[in-house]
């Protein structure tokens, strides 16, 4: 199992959006994955809409207990391989500025519960979808997984804010989680032919060098299409959904080989076969 916390420091980058994409990748290629909201605006949650739960992030944070996590985890609508631990508005009431450590590690408890009510443990893939604040709920995220994958947008201010979710990754790796690596940034809505955004994305290689990914999410209408419509980007079927859908396919190729290695991410260009796999899925 891959644990994989997606933040920023900065709202607006399209933070959910990556981990509604790669979600859609594990759905095309038989990854069974399990979202866990974090985020009290709920627009994953929103967007994959699994059935209606008795409880929710919020009651698993406050009682990490085999009941709650029955109650909140659902399927989504998307179909069978997408489960859902449902977001909740009051999870900012848990937000905390200065955790404690029982509260820092409740939800890294209810991972180990979940895996524990399994003889096999049936997803390959858990994508935590962090508010963008460094609180409890974020921190928590950071304990509880084995990988951390920055997104920002190729603008000033979310460059800052990418640099300070890495300094945030390492403070909590050196701190609370020790296992804890970064996976790398994401840089997300990408015009191609915008030299502020050429001169942004040479800016975060200076900064980042290797953990840069080699692949950029373009800016496509698409994607606020298909999230409208509640629909996996892959199955939004115009050019500019099919150009996104490849993005992330080649982004969840490389973070399932990055994760399998355990080792520091070092991003290079895509192999022929990479880029095959990522066509044919």
């Amino acid at each position: 199992m891959h644990t994989v916390s997606v933040l920023s420091l900065k709202g607006g980058v399209g933070k959910t959006t990556v981990v509604l994409g790669l979600a859609s990748a594990a759905l095309r290629r038989g990854v069974r994955t399990l979202v866990i909201d974090l985020d009290p605006q709920c627009n994953a949650t929103s967007t994959l809409e699994p059935e209606e739960s008795k409880a929710s992030i919020y009651d698993v944070l406050q009682d990490p207990s085999e009941e709650n996590l029955e109650e909140a985890i659902r399927p989504s609508r998307w179909g069978d391989g997408i489960d859902v631990l449902s977001g909740s508005e009051d999870a900012e009431l848990l937000n905390h500025p200065d955790p404690n450590e029982s509260r820092l590690h409740r939800l890294k408890d209810a991972l180990r519960t979940l895996r524990d009510m399994y003889d096999e443990f049936p997803y390959h893939l858990v994508l935590l979808d962090c508010p963008p604040s460094l609180g409890q709920l974020t921190r928590s995220a950071l304990v509880a997984a084995d990988r951390a994958l920055l997104v920002t947008e190729p603008t000033m201010f979310a460059v800052a804010g990418v640099q300070r979710a890495f300094e945030a990754v390492q403070n909590e790796r050196e701190s609370n989680n020790a296992d804890l690596q970064p996976l790398g940034v994401v840089v997300n809505r990408v015009r191609p032919r915008s030299h502020e955004h050429q001169f942004r994305i040479e800016e975060l290689r200076d900064i980042f060098g290797p953990l840069v990914m080699p692949v950029a999410l373009p800016d496509r209408l698409a994607v606020q299409q298909a999230q409208g419509a509640c629909m996996p980007i892959h199955e939004w079927g115009t050019p500019g959904a099919r150009e996104v859908a490849l993005a992330f396919n080649l982004l969840l190729a490389r973070i399932q080989r990055i994760s399998r290695s355990r080792r520091r991410a070092v991003h290079h260009d895509f192999d022929d076969d990479e880029i095959q796999e990522a066509v044919d899925a």
